[in-house]
Parts: C-alpha cells; sequence; structure tokens
C-alpha cells in the first residue's frame, strides 16, 4: 500500500470522528453486530485461510481465535449500555455542593497493529474494544500470513466504510512509516525489541499505549502436582499453535523428586494429543516460515533430546520436542522460543525456583501445578507476571471478566471484556457544582476563620 493512500485513509478517519457519530452509543452496538455477522458468516474462509498459512486445523481455529472472539462480541454487546454511562462518585466534603462523575469518552483515531501467530484473534480483539468505546481504527496485520491477510482485509472492507475502520497491508517499510503518523491511542502486539520501537514512535507525538509482547513464561511443576493432569495439561499449552504463542509454557521448572515421572508422561501425552508420527496429525500445525524454523532449529543442539527434535525443512515441521539437562546459558533459555521445543530444567526447592523466575525479565504469563494451597500461594506472592493459571496453561485469556497483559519487560496495558472498553477510552473526570450556592470560603482575601475552617474540611 502506498504513503500516500495510508495518510489519506488516516485523514478520513479524523474528520469522520469529528462528525461525532462513533460516540453515539446505536452506532457503536450496530457496529459491533456487523462485525460479528461478518466472522460467522466468513468462518470457514478464515479456517482456510489459517490452516494454509499456519497449518491449523478448523478445530483449533475456532478454539483459539474465531469461539473466542466471538465469545468477547457478545459480552460487549451484552455489557455497552451499562459501561458507557457516566459513574456517580462519592463528593468531599470540602467541594459540596457539587456532585461528581466519571464520563468515559473514545480517544478518536486508533491504531491496531498485530503479530501473526494468533493472526484473527489478535487483530479482532482489541478492534472490539477501540469500536465499544467510540473510535475510528486502523488495522495492520503481518504479512507472514498473506492468505489470512488477504481473507480479513476482504472482510474488514464489506463490512466497514474505510472512513471509520480500514486495514492497510504491507511489511517493514510501511510499519516504519505508519509508527511516524500521528494517532491517538497505539495498541501493538509483538515481541519486546518491537515494542521498545513502538514506544519511542509514540513517545514523539506523546500518544498513549498498551504493548502486548511475551517472554519467557515458565511453568513450575511442585512435588504436590497431580502429574498426570499436568502433563496433559502443559502438552496441550505448549504445543497449541506449534508453540506460536506468546503465553505458551517456554520451560519447565520442575521439582527433582517428580521430574523422570512427569517427562514419561509428557511423552505418552504427546502421543495421545498426536499420534506416534505429529507430522501425519492433522491438529498439528506447521512453523510460520522459513527464517523461524532456522531460528528454531538451532535450539535443538543443546540439552538432551527426551522426545522429538524431527524436523522437515520442506514442509516448516518441527516435531513436539521435550530436551532435559538444560543450562540456564543454552541459547534456547536466552530467548522466548515460539515454537514447540520445551526445556526442562530441574530445583530442590521452592526458593530456588522462585530465585530462578525473579532472576530473569517479569513473564507475560506463569503457571503453577500443585495440590499445595500454602505452596501455591508462596509462589505467587513472591514472583510477578502478567496472568497465569493454577493446575492448568493458556484457559485464562478466555475469561471476559479477567484483565489480559504484561508487565515489566512482557508488556504494559490490560485488554479483555470491561478491561479493553476502559484501555480504549479516555476517563473524564467532571464535577458540577451547584450554582444556586456559593461557599466563600475558597476566596480570597484570606483570613484566619478562612483557614481554620479549610483546615477543617481539607484535615
Amino acid at each position: 500500500m502506498q504513503n500516500e493512500e495510508i495518510i489519506s485513509i488516516i485523514r478520513k478517519q479524523r474528520a469522520f470522528f469529528k462528525t461525532g457519530q462513533t460516540k453515539d452509543v446505536t452506532f457503536r452496538l450496530d457496529a459491533l453486530k456487523k462485525l460479528k455477522k461478518a466472522i460467522t458468516e466468513n468462518e470457514n474462509a478464515l479456517q482456510n485461510a489459517l490452516r494454509n498459512d499456519l497449518g491449523k486445523s478448523a478445530f483449533e481455529s475456532y478454539e483459539t481465535e474465531i469461539g473466542v472472539a466471538l465469545k468477547e462480541l457478545n459480552f460487549h454487546i451484552r455489557k455497552l449500555k451499562h459501561w458507557v454511562k457516566p459513574k456517580r462518585k462519592p463528593t468531599p466534603l470540602a467541594l459540596l455542593p457539587s456532585g461528581s462523575r466519571i464520563y468515559t469518552e473514545p480517544f478518536g483515531n486508533v491504531f491496531i497493529m498485530a503479530p501473526w501467530n494468533y493472526p484473527f484473534l489478535l487483530l479482532v480483539q482489541p478492534l472490539i474494544g477501540a469500536i465499544s468505546a467510540g473510535n475510528t481504527v486502523l488495522l495492520k496485520t503481518s504479512p507472514y500470513v498473506p492468505e489470512y491477510e488477504k481473507t480479513i482485509g476482504r472482510i474488514i472492507e464489506e463490512t466497514f466504510p474505510q472512513q471509520y475502520i480500514a486495514l492497510v497491508s504491507g511489511g517493514r517499510e510501511v510499519n516504519q512509516f505508519l509508527f511516524q503518523q500521528r494517532f491517538d491511542y497505539l495498541f501493538f502486539t509483538g515481541s519486546p525489541s518491537l515494542g521498545k520501537v513502538v514506544m519511542k514512535a509514540a513517545a514523539e507525538h506523546l500518544c498513549p499505549v498498551t504493548l502486548e509482547l511475551g517472554g519467557k513464561s515458565p511453568c513450575v511443576v511442585t512435588e504436590n502436582a497431580k502429574l498426570k493432569l499436568a502433563a496433559r495439561r502443559i502438552v496441550w499449552g505448549k504445543f497449541l499453535n506449534a508453540g506460536q504463542t506468546c503465553i505458551a509454557p517456554d520451560y519447565l521448572l520442575v521439582h527433582k523428586n517428580v521430574k523422570e515421572e512427569l517427562l514419561g508422561l509428557i511423552k505418552e501425552e504427546i502421543e495421545k494429543q498426536f499420534g506416534k508420527k505429529p507430522a501425519e496429525s492433522p491438529d498439528f500445525p506447521r512453523i510460520v516460515n522459513e527464517k523461524a524454523f532456522e531460528r528454531l532449529s538451532v535450539l535443538l543442539s543443546h540439552g538432551k533430546i527426551v522426545c522429538g527434535g524431527e524436523t522437515n525443512r520442506e514442509t516448516k515441521y518441527i516435531s513436539p520436542t521435550v530436551i532435559d539437562g538444560v543450562q540456564p546459558e543454552y541459547p534456547v533459555m536466552q530467548e522466548e522460543i515460539f515454537g514447540p521445543i520445551l526445556p526442562v530444567m530441574t530445583y530442590e526447592n521452592t526458593g530456588q525456583a522462585i530465585e530462578f523466575i525473579n532472576s530473569r525479565e517479569k513473564p507475560l504469563a506463569m503457571y503453577i501445578f500443585s495440590s499445595d494451597t500454602k505452596e501455591i500461594r508462596n509462589i505467587l506472592n513472591s514472583t510477578s507476571a502478567g496472568g497465569g493459571c493454577i493446575n492448568d496453561t493458556i484457559i485464562h485469556i478466555a475469561n471476559s471478566h479477567l484483565p489480559f497483559g504484561g508487565v515489566g519487560n512482557s508488556g504494559m496495558g490490560k485488554y479483555h471484556g470491561k478491561f479493553s472498553f476502559d484501555t480504549f477510552s479516555n476517563h473524564r473526570a467532571v464535577v458540577k457544582s451547584s450554582s444556586l450556592i456559593d461557599i466563600p470560603v475558597k476566596y480570597a482575601p484570606y483570613s484566619k476563620w478562612k483557614q481554620r475552617i479549610i483546615k477543617l474540611l481539607l484535615g
């Protein structure tokens, strides 16, 4: 897409926002319902595109992307009229006679940039929040998923006028050009390194941002865990989308007393879920491109491969792989893996596991498998992460009542459900004072009796 065309779209969206149409609640609800209708009518097309680009099964596409987005849409449609109402707040004695309320208003022209790994969900879910809050929206998806990019581009174009919601396409040069433009809010999902670039660009315009990044999300399995259940849920969460998930368990921290049993159960569970030959399973996706395949292949060369390790360059296939004997300095522990490789490290006591987690950047998610409530509480209270699960993986993102987002290196800002509406809204504090009564204490000239009254009111 040419730069002139992008500038034209941004100008049209700014002009359209100034008309005030997007602030009307009925307009917002109609837009949400149109989006829902477009998704349901194009479900097969979206599933086919995700299969072509990422090798996702129709079930996985619906379970992790389409279905979650529809659930979020229904939640917003049901709740929006309540969310937009001004919220009455208490007024302190010193401000009486007055009333206090919080009004929500849209920021204006929002830019949402989505990654390639969950290209539909991570584009549409923030879009839902931006629509609910009353903004115009410019969307950008990744060129690494070309079939999906064409499909979602067509859906957006057929559903919304360009002056309201538009999708632009292109590679790195287009991204750089977009970052130079002025927006009223910027929402980015991607790597921490790119997040820093986005934040620097936003700072030039003092543009508020939400950064949904990633990191190495630990999975702690204690000696009190139900190992068979842990193995099943770890395999599901780790190898979903071939491990190309920002909140996938990135590495295991396993108590030394249960490690061997757990690894045996994980090996069995991989076979149960994907068969003896995962390459032939219709449910196991592929790596997005050759560059990612090459990067992941290098990570297989350190440590002891417990299972997996097979690769096929032609089909961009890497089997579900578990690596034991991993040391902190190994390449597989230096960056977010973003692939079907699960490194395993051992710990002897809870304090040692906590110390290791805290020695690294704060993760986007953390998972704890244990049946000991005191032990769980200790790990939670002694560490920090964007979110996570106890005795499960991944599923915390599917609850619209919970916020999703990172902390520190794994991002800033929260969304999902009401948190999405709040993210894309300016919360405007308004105090309405009475015009019938005017208490003279606050006005000059000041005196000792006024000072005593102010101390009493503010004390």
